[in-house]
């Protein structure tokens, strides 16, 4: 049987033993598998893919698909004008990045999300000027309430504010990044789950808890343990999967009222490290698994 040959593309500039741990592991996953995995960065490719006519991409050796674990969209959307097959696809990683937009293409699914108002675009370097907008979201939502960069990881761009003061000095620090406000989920905090979805399939999943912050992320100095999700909790990542065209992912959730699920955010390559040392199962091997097996049909 030949060997697969296929792309792990990776961010050029990001350079962390957390990341380097991942990227190894999805190396070593493929050539378990029969699959030469090799790694390109973006610094590297968006030089070699020129315009004219068609899209070329000036490489020798065409890859039978692409690992896409970046979130540079414009090289994800010019390869795959190239013909290549990625996954995730440009639109889910596109998607997912953006807070505010993983809102909207789930507005109407029937998934329940937090109560969610996206705050007005500002071009101002030093943010809003006025403030009127406000007073509608605090009537839809109320304080306490969670502000959410639009673009963010690791639970680093979320935070809770308890007034308007708080809202205002929160707004200042954020200045003209696209943000939004949802209600607070009291009964989830400092406590959700992780769901590592493979296609259709739960791979693992944790329960994520911290007793002294409202977000339960790991890096923020939350603990884990392993998790057996609930069948309501399946059902809604897989539905997620779904709705946003995706292949693998991490799907966060939290606990309602009533314990029902409510979903909080989606992660279009979601770091398995922390799961893998929660639950022993490393992602890697079921994601390489899964794009061998759609790109190869």
């Amino acid at each position: 049987m030949n060997t697969v040959y296929a792309w792990l593309i990776i961010n050029g500039f990001i350079h962390s033993e957390k990341f380097q741990q991942i990227f190894e592991w999805l190396v070593l996953a493929a050539k378990k598998q029969g699959c030469e995995l090799e790694v390109k960065t973006n610094a590297q490719l968006l030089p070699k893919l020129v315009m004219g006519e068609r899209f070329i991409l000036e490489e020798k050796r065409r890859p039978q698909f692409a690992l896409f674990w970046d979130k540079d969209v414009h090289l994800a959307r010019l390869l795959e004008k190239a013909g290549i097959r990625l996954f995730n696809s440009a639109d889910g990683i596109e998607i997912c990045d953006d807070k505010a937009r993983t809102y909207l293409e789930l507005l109407g699914s029937g998934i329940r999300m937090p109560r969610t108002v996206i705050a007005p675009k500002t071009f101002r370097p030093e943010g809003f000027s006025e403030f009127d907008f406000l007073e509608e979201a605090e009537r839809s939502i109320s304080y306490p309430m969670i502000v959410k960069e639009c673009y963010g990881s690791f639970g680093q761009q979320v935070y809770l504010v308890k007034n308007r003061e708080e809202m205002l000095q929160c707004l200042h620090k954020i200045c003209n990044r696209p943000c939004l406000f949802q209600e607070f989920i009291t009964s989830s905090k400092g406590r959700d789950i992780r769901i590592q979805m493979v296609g259709n399939q739960v791979v693992a999943a944790m329960y994520r808890f911290h007793e002294h912050d409202f977000r339960a992320n790991i890096t923020n100095g939350g603990s884990m343990k392993a998790y057996e999700p609930s069948k309501a909790q399946i059902e809604m990542a897989q539905k997620v999967m779904h709705e946003l065209r995706l292949d693998f992912a991490g799907v966060d959730i939290l606990f309602g009222e009533d314990g029902e699920p409510v979903l909080c955010e989606v992660n279009s390559n979601a770091h398995f490290v922390n799961i893998w040392k929660c639950t022993g199962v490393n992602a890697a091997d079921e994601i390489v698994r899964y794009c061998m097996e759609k790109a190869l049909i």
